[in-house]
């Protein structure tokens, strides 16, 4: 049963009555299977209707949609033989950060990314994605594994930011999102970065400073959530609506602006509605971004990446 967010409301109430009808039809006393595909057919319409013309605040609902597919569920959909690995050496093994090698459609990968967790206990255990220091350490260790023995990697970004707390500032949070950073920039082997839900601050830039990046449809990125935005222009959160219409946060914007190289289409209504398509739909839109920077070589990889960022924001 899919969750639906305010927005759906209308769409909900019609599904709900879909589903009552088809209950009644079991039982045979009377053929309504007209009705039903009638009603099929209306809800169809609103949900295209109402995703066409999605405000970058529901785009932000979309991303942060608790069924979204998350990080294990790309790795059980696009990995084969998948090996993780643990731990930065030098403090602890972060649950928000996950990393290991595979197989995806034959290319040896090195994949790194934030993991929320899909019930309370998960989201506890993954600090709902928001990465500690030694969760940047970790990508940074991956990342230097993968440089050495020439193997792309790709990060998947779905965080409303590194964590904020006292303890992961005591241990040099700052620090160890700037070196994460560096080291993304610093790669000879082709790196793919995909915002697959929610990008929130330096955060996501630590994963996501790549040769390519992938951004969902309904994915955003953005230096500050709406409603840390709202909070600090309105001193108020409920402002948060106004805060994602100015902040162009959207991967449509986000494309035109230069930030995201590519929009990687979601099933109607969102990958949560069928985390497969969309799960294959990354993994076809990663191999081929990959296939494309194979050629390079590590200087012209390193070159490629430099330009690209310098060139954000250029008219």
């Amino acid at each position: 049963m899919v969750s639906f967010l305010d927005f759906e409301k209308p769409i909900a109430e019609l599904e709900s009555r879909i589903a009552d009808l088809r209950k009644t039809a079991e039982t045979g006393a009377v053929d309504i299977q007209a009705d039903v595909a009638r009603l099929e057919a209306k809800a169809d319409k609103m949900l295209r209707d109402t995703y066409a013309k999605l405000t970058p605040w529901q785009k932000t609902q979309v991303a942060r949609h608790p069924e979204r597919p998350h990080f294990k569920h790309y790795i059980a959909g696009l990995l084969d033989d998948f090996m993780p690995l643990a731990g930065d050496r030098a403090f602890a093994d972060d649950k928000a950060i996950m990393g290991g090698l595979g197989m995806l459609g034959g290319r040896r990968v090195m994949v790194i990314g934030h993991e929320k967790g899909d019930d309370t206990a998960s989201r506890i255990r993954h600090n709902f994605g928001m990465g500690k220091p030694e969760g940047y350490r970790k990508a940074i260790r991956l990342m230097e594994l993968a440089d050495r023995f020439r193997i792309p990697v790709v990060t998947l970004v779905d965080t409303s930011g590194a964590f904020p707390g006292v303890q992961a500032e005591e241990r040099g949070q700052a620090e160890a999102i700037a070196r994460s950073t560096e080291k993304c920039l610093e790669l000879g082997v082709p790196m793919v970065a995909a915002i697959v839900g929610e990008g929130g601050s330096g955060g996501a830039v630590a994963l996501a400073a790549a040769n390519r990046v992938l951004m969902f449809e309904h994915a955003v990125y953005a230096v500050i959530s709406p409603e840390g935005c709202a909070s600090i222009l309105w001193r108020t959160a409920d402002k948060a609506s106004d805060a994602a219409d100015a902040m162009r946060i959207t991967a449509q914007h986000l494309k035109t602006l230069g930030v995201a190289d590519r929009i990687v289409a979601e099933p109607m209504g969102g990958a949560h509605r069928d985390p497969a398509a969309a799960i294959k739909a990354l993994g076809t839109a990663i191999g081929e971004e990959i296939d494309s920077l194979s050629a390079l070589s590590p200087d012209a990889l390193r070159k490629d990446r430099r330009q690209k960022f310098l060139s954000i924001g250029g008219l």
